[in-house]
């Protein structure tokens, strides 16, 4: 089967902090033609659409709560000209860059993520830039001012393709559907139709600066070949195409644990004799340990226990000079006078009311004086220091702790012979525990050492062909970069001399939009259709009118077939479309999701909605992907199906983010 052109979507996968929220639109291994999302309101089915094109580079992605506390990351499985790349930007603040990566959402990469930045889209590194690559509408510049030849350009963004490619609920039935209330985005949205069939004005000139810009960048693209080719050649010189994978060196990396294993198991299983012998070594080693951990502490204590003993041998001595002190130097009389020093030759007295030596007046004293009678009141109260007793608590501390001192050093000698008797016997248990094993493990232990050394010598070589890979990868990446340019040119030229009359051409593809629409309404039996038609300004007529003077619901139908007559005339045509297109709400009041109108909603019938895009998608457009939003899908939908959420606890799954309830929700707001 040929790839399919274009763009495809495979799946969705939000990615948490420990679960993933996948949404699969493939059947098979290929892409599903028809995929419809269903469900009860507010279940997140709006949001698998939005996050789709916040992968594609939408500017901002849902921000429900549940989706915030439990999103970390939007990965988008696509087909990019039909092979499967993966786009993922982070989730909470909008990214200002993707990552992309060739590979599915399962498999092993195979190409290290490129860094593509969101904006500007006219960069030739965007992901916009990319998309567009494979639409065939890179390097497209689209004027400002559409009516002015010298009017400046602006680079066509894939966010502005997404309007024929993505139809929101709030565009449904909107009397605003071509962007009527902003001037520049309706001439904007002409633009891009017109690029998308080749009708724009100035296909020549257009396609001159395209071929220009690519010449450019191809240009700029082989100067960067021949570059990386000279740094490989500089770096691997003796790299080559047939160099050999690092795949070879994992699976035979993989070989060697796998010995390493068996040998470990069969060494141990040869050895299973000397279980006896390693049980008695450990129960030696354990006493040994055992014995020498008493030993220290033992020593450890009496270290402690020595200085101990010698303060308070010390403070026994310090208390007999204080109690001989007390004894040779009587503080109680003054025997000499303490001016002169001389002996004085009678002991102070009263005289006449004041004292013999210093005169003071001593009212009431008994006419003896002495030094010692402050002294002696201090004893009385009890405040003057006991020096027998604490000699006595002294003593009898310091011969405890002789004592266990003692006890310790007398115990010492043993433990020293307990500790050398307890190494012995380990030394004796290992030596024999060796000598019982050392025969049937030597050979092991010889194997092992030469595939622990052949494993690094895998390891290193390991190393090396995965760095000549990612060269070789970056040579790849860059000459399919000047191909992909080369064939681009060769396509635009190829154009450029097939050019024809643009207000032709235009007017051709007008004609068959609009000859489309009116089948779409006629089969959908819009009622009193009349000759429904398209203006050359892209404006949907019904009836002779305006599709903005239609009620809610006719609106609706009419907003419908105008996408969808773009969008089967791209594909039919082999257009510059995306290749998909995503509608949320196609029974918008008519019967879900607004004001419910009765005329429409009695007239028409949602299977004939749905049994149009199976027969188209059957007959004419088998290239194509259709994503349906829909509350209830009917019954000749059911088969393409692809999602259902409930909104009830009982029957999962709840929402997009299912493991988010009705509970759950109620407990944060509370």
């Amino acid at each position: 089967m040929e790839p399919l052109p274009g763009i495809r979507i495979r799946r969705l996968r939000l990615a948490g902090i420990d679960r993933t929220y996948d949404v699969d639109f493939t059947t098979e291994q290929r892409v599903r033609n028809l995929s419809v999302i269903a469900g009860a309101f507010s279940s997140g089915k709006t949001a698998v659409l939005e996050f789709i094109a916040y992968g594609f580079g939408a500017r901002r992605h849902p921000r429900h709560q549940e989706v915030l506390r439990k999103v970390r990351s939007c990965l988008l499985e696509v087909e990019l000209s039909g092979e499967s790349h993966v786009i993922e930007r982070s989730v909470g603040e909008p990214s200002k860059v993707a990552f992309v990566r060739r590979g599915t959402l399962d498999s092993k990469s195979m190409s290290r993520p490129e860094s593509r930045p969101i904006d500007p889209p006219g960069s030739p590194e965007s992901l916009s830039t990319l998309l567009l690559s494979h639409c065939k509408l890179e390097g497209v510049q689209l004027r400002e001012a559409p009516t002015s030849r010298e009017s400046r350009t602006d680079p066509l963004s894939f966010r502005d393709l997404m309007w024929l490619a993505f139809l929101p609920n709030e565009r449904v039935a909107d009397k605003n559907f071509l962007f009527e209330n902003d001037y520049m985005r309706k001439h904007k949205l002409r633009q891009v139709v017109d690029v998308v069939f080749g009708v724009h004005d100035d296909r020549a000139v257009e396609l001159g600066q395209r071929i220009r810009e690519l010449g450019g960048r191809l240009s700029h693209a082989k100067a960067e070949l021949v570059s990386a080719r000279a740094f490989v050649q500089e770096q691997a010189p003796s790299s080559s195409g047939d160099a050999i994978s690092p795949i070879v060196y994992e699976q035979e990396l993989t070989n060697i644990t796998s010995r390493l294993q068996n040998l470990d198991q069969t060494a141990q299983a040869g050895t299973a004799f000397a279980a006896r012998l390693r049980r008695e070594h450990q129960q030696a080693a354990q006493s040994s340990r055992g014995a020498a951990a008493i030993l220290r502490d033992r020593e450890t204590q009496l270290a402690r226990l020595m200085p101990l003993r010698a303060q308070y041998a010390d403070d026994l001595l310090k208390l007999g000079m204080l109690g001989e002190a007390q004894q040779l130097f009587d503080p109680l009389n003054v025997t000499a006078c303490p001016a002169c020093l001389n002996r004085l030759p009678a002991p102070p007295t009263t005289v006449g009311g004041r004292c013999s030596l210093c005169s003071h007046d001593l009212t009431g004293s008994d006419g003896v004086l002495t030094l010692g009678a402050a002294d002696t009141a201090r004893q009385a109260d009890g405040n003057r220091v006991d020096v027998a007793a604490e000699i006595r608590s002294t003593r009898a501390r310091l011969k405890e702790i002789t004592t266990y001192i003692e006890d310790l050093d007398a115990s010492l000698a043993m433990l020293k012979l307990q500790a050398e008797d307890t190494a012995i016997l380990e030394e004796e248990a290992s030596a024999a525990l060796d000598e019982a094993t050392s025969p049937a493990v030597s050979p092991f232990l010889a194997a092992r050492d030469d595939l622990h050394r052949r494993r690094e010598q895998i390891l290193r070589l390991l190393d090396q062909a995965e760095s000549t890979a990612k060269l070789h990868e970056g040579l790849a990446k860059r000459a399919a970069t000047v191909e992909r340019h080369e064939t681009q040119i060769a396509h635009l030229k190829e154009e450029l001399t097939q050019l024809g009359d643009a207000t032709h051409d235009r007017d051709r593809i007008i004609a068959k939009i609009s000859s489309r629409y009116g089948e779409l309404l006629r089969e959908w039996r819009y009622p009193k259709i009349g000759t429904p038609f398209i203006k050359p300004d892209l404006t949907p007529f019904v009836r002779g009118e305006p599709y903005q003077e239609a009620s809610s619901g006719a609106r609706t139908l009419l907003t419908l077939a105008w996408q969808l007559a773009v969008f089967e005339i791209a594909v039919e045509t082999g257009a510059a479309h995306p290749g998909f297109l995503m509608i949320d709400s196609p029974q918008k009041n008519l019967g879900h999701g607004g004001t419910l109108d009765t005329v429409f909603a009695d007239a028409i019938a949602i299977d004939d909605f749905y049994n149009h895009l199976s027969v188209w998608l059957a007959e004419r457009g088998t290239a194509a992907q259709l994503i349906v939003v829909d509350n209830s899908p009917p019954l000749i939908a059911e088969g393409d199906v692809v999602a259902r959420y409930s909104r009830n606890e009982d029957r999962p799954p709840y929402g997009l983010i299912e493991d988010e309830t009705s509970a759950e929700e109620e407990g944060v707001r509370q």
